[in-house]
């Protein structure tokens, strides 16, 4: 694992690419966040539990997920290196969530608490100002998902998604790939030998 400053400096980049921060309050943010290591296949969070917690990703990857009643994931979205997030719906309602987080590769990462991560939004109006833009990235991105799930046939959301993004084609598993497309193993297969 890096060092503990190490991982802070990436997080510290990662705020200051976002949003404008005055040194201090960059300083207050970061040691509110506690780094821990999670294996892969660790569960971070399950259906039903409430969500308090919030991520950034140093190294590794995370993913937020659901189960359809017939018992297939359907995977929502991939935190890659180094990037934030967490199960946003029930991180802000703090209500159970329908959807589990986990660790698809060993993950360092990054940890503040719910009761934390909104104190710092009431002391620090670019702590606010920062949320706002992820929530925004965040309602953007989902958007965008489900227009591209209503409107675009499966190889071009594969294609899409190659172009966009390969390192996340190339870093998940066929299974997990095929959840996030919306496919089936088979035909992504067959995508990719096309």
């Amino acid at each position: 694992m890096y060092g503990e400053h190490f991982l802070k400096k990436n997080l510290e980049y990662l705020l200051k690419a976002v949003s404008p921060f005055d040194p201090k309050n960059v300083e207050r943010i970061i040691a509110a966040f506690h780094p821990r290591v999670v294996k892969k296949n660790q569960v971070l969070l399950s259906a039903g539990e409430v969500c308090n917690e919030f991520y950034f990703v140093n190294k590794g990857c995370l993913r937020t997920y659901f189960i359809t009643k017939q018992g297939h994931e359907k995977t929502r979205y991939i935190i890659l290196d180094p990037s934030i997030g967490t199960a946003f719906t029930s991180f802000i309602s703090q209500k159970p969530s329908f959807e589990y987080v986990d660790a698809i590769e060993k993950t360092e990462l990054l940890v503040i608490k719910h009761t934390d991560f909104y104190r710092l939004a009431k002391e620090i109006p670019q702590w606010k100002d920062f949320y706002i833009k992820i929530l925004e990235m965040a309602y953007s991105f989902q958007n965008t998902k489900i227009e591209t799930l209503v409107t675009l046939t499966a190889k071009q959301r594969y294609d899409l998604l190659y172009k966009e993004n390969p390192k996340l084609v190339k870093r998940l598993s066929n299974k997990m790939l095929a959840s996030y497309l919306d496919i089936t193993q088979e035909t992504l297969s067959r995508l990719k030998s096309a």
